[in-house]
């Protein structure tokens, strides 16, 4: 099934991206991956003259100014339930809609407290005042009642941090039904995975 991307949501985000915070630039979650497993003995390093002409500036020429690389660390329990990835920019935890639903419901389980809970608490440490809820679903069923699950999906879980963190934060709050799918809908693995909860948030500077 051929992937929509909406384009009445106040939020408008560029094709092939995966959605950000308001604002953030940058390119999409590259998704999940894993390691090569046949890496082999590394060679011994090319020596390099460092007065070789082809290294030296021409004249005039300036050194760009310096950056700060986006470096991302990612965590993820062992049934993939739960997800977390740190940048030097934001925090972003990705919950499977199964460890925070009954199915095809948006009525929190009694599970759902305590991750709710615990993410309530890293933005709280973090002093975060901006946080994102998107819900997602995978693509089976209509595209129209996935828009549904997903937007109450996403306001029920804002709805337990919001009355965990007070008046101080803000929400942005979306339901994205099968749109930006990080697994493949062809197996049920891959519907898991994308049936899930997103709740992002900037760090302070």
């Amino acid at each position: 099934m051929a992937t929509r991307y909406p384009t009445d949501d106040p939020t408008t985000i560029p094709t092939g991206q995966a959605p950000s915070l308001p604002g953030e630039k940058g390119p999409g979650d590259p998704g999940f991956s894993e390691p090569p497993d046949n890496i082999g003995e590394a060679e011994a390093p090319v020596e390099v003259d460092p007065k070789a002409e082809g290294l030296r500036l021409a004249d005039g020429a300036k050194l760009a100014e310096p950056r700060v690389l986006d470096i991302k660390f990612v965590t993820e329990d062992l049934g993939g339930e739960e997800r977390r990835e740190d940048s030097t920019v934001k925090t972003k935890f990705t919950l499977q809609a199964e460890v925070l639903f009954p199915k095809d419901s948006a009525k929190p389980n009694s599970g759902a407290q305590d991750r709710i809970k615990a993410i309530a608490e890293e933005i709280e440490k973090q002093g975060s005042a901006e946080v994102n809820v998107f819900g997602f679903t995978d693509d089976l069923g209509s595209y129209e009642h996935g828009k549904k699950l997903s937007k109450k999906r996403a306001t029920a879980v804002q709805t337990e941090l919001a009355a965990r963190l007070g008046p101080d934060v803000s929400f942005h709050v979306r339901g994205y039904s099968e749109d930006y799918p990080v697994a493949d809908n062809r197996t049920e693995d891959g519907r898991k995975k994308n049936r899930r909860v997103e709740v992002s948030f900037p760090k302070k500077d």
